[in-house]
């Protein structure tokens, strides 16, 4: 199971996305940890000047709203669990808001859902918003719509939604920040001899046989959700980290390439795991026809497809469905993620992007399919 620690992951890590968990946010559910958030944010700050990009994940809601409500104990009514939600939500905002500042840096909410992340197009917005904020500069500070999802609330996790949005703005890395050091192969709670996993590989069946059970009385999650989120996120190339929360500086160390924590290692590559998924695709719903010198620039590589290359537009798809790109011979030269759809695509052929507002009645992305959702060759 175990293998040799590669300090490059987390050192090489551009986009990275941070987990962390009820029990650390609100110090076991006694309230808002200022001190302990105001320690992560001045450490993503410090990520953020060395010049990269940091997405929050941030638990919590539910535990702060049930201690500005005065409840002791998670009620297990959806309805009361969605109010907790909603009047924590508030507070944890606004505490991310004020330490993110306090840094220099800009934070902005995001909320999403399962749901947001299974709809083509809805994960294309949410893609597409989240790269500009970091761009920008700013630190998306993102958790799951609990006040309007039943489901997820009594099932759901943010350990999966970490993986889900490591995977959604193709992380390099995916740190959860936990209650425990990391990875045991059985509960040093019970075994005190219990042997610690300093690596592994993500996805080991063997992994998800050394844990179990949810972690505290004030969230849903467990070591369990926490292995089955790394083996998601290796999916699309990310490597995981599973780590003390309160260890001074343990961002700042685990980008520095320190081994803290468990390390468990996608075992494919970041861009080979994207372009395979893309390339797998068998259901096309279209495809879409360009000339010679849109067929030169992708074939270079490096390039995205504008729709002023395009010829003709074939089928009936919608934004964020796999499409074929074929010469003007019809031979399929590359596919990849639509980022509008037939009706749209079909408007915008042959134009220049200057034009699209005028003929769609937004602005919206340049490319018909960008670069980084495009794999060549079949």
């Amino acid at each position: 199971m175990s293998q040799k620690f590669d300090a490059s992951l987390l050192r090489d890590a551009h986009r990275v996305v941070v987990k962390v968990g009820s029990s650390l946010v609100t110090n076991e559910g006694r309230g808002l940890d200022e001190g302990a958030i105001g320690e992560w944010c001045r450490q993503m700050s410090a990520l953020v000047r060395q010049g990269r990009e940091v997405i929050m994940v941030s638990s919590g809601a539910v535990a702060e709203g049930m201690k500005r409500l005065g409840w002791s104990v998670r009620p297990q009514q959806i309805h009361e669990l969605q109010a907790a939600a909603a009047v924590g939500q508030m507070g944890l905002a606004q505490m991310y808001e004020t330490k993110l500042r306090e840094n220099g840096l800009g934070s902005a909410q995001v909320l999403l859902t399962h749901a947001d992340l299974a709809d083509r197009e809805r994960y294309l917005n949410a893609r597409s918003t989240l790269l500009t904020l970091l761009k920008l500069g700013v630190v998306p500070v993102i958790n799951e719509n609990d006040t309007v999802v039943n489901d997820e609330i009594k099932f759901g996790d943010n350990d999966t939604l970490g993986a889900l949005v490591a995977n959604l703005v193709e992380a390099d890395a995916l740190i959860i920040l936990t209650d425990q050091r990391g990875l045991y192969r059985a509960d040093p709670r019970k075994d005190p001899q219990a042997e610690f996993v300093d690596v592994a590989q993500a996805g080991d069946a063997a992994l998800e046989a050394m844990a179990g059970g949810v972690g505290s009385s004030v969230g849903r999650g467990g070591m369990i959700t926490k292995i089955l989120a790394a083996k998601r996120a290796a999916g699309s190339g990310a490597s995981t980290v599973i780590a003390w929360g309160r260890e001074p500086d343990a961002l700042l160390r685990l980008c520095q390439g320190q081994p803290i924590g468990t390390l468990l290692v996608a075992p494919t590559q970041k861009t080979q795991a994207r372009k395979q998924w893309i390339a797998d695709h068998l259901q096309l719903k279209g495809s879409v026809r360009v000339d010679a010198g849109a067929v030169a620039k992708l074939c270079s590589g490096g390039s995205s497809l504008l729709p002023i290359g395009m010829t003709a537009v074939e089928g009936d798809f919608s934004r964020g469905d796999v499409i074929a790109i074929r010469g003007e011979d019809g031979v399929e030269i590359a596919r990849g993620l639509a980022n509008y759809a037939s009706v749209e695509a079909r408007l915008i052929c042959r134009k220049p992007s200057s034009q699209f507002e005028a003929l769609l009645g937004y602005a919206a992305e340049p490319e018909m399919v960008h670069r980084d959702n495009l794999v060549l060759g079949r």
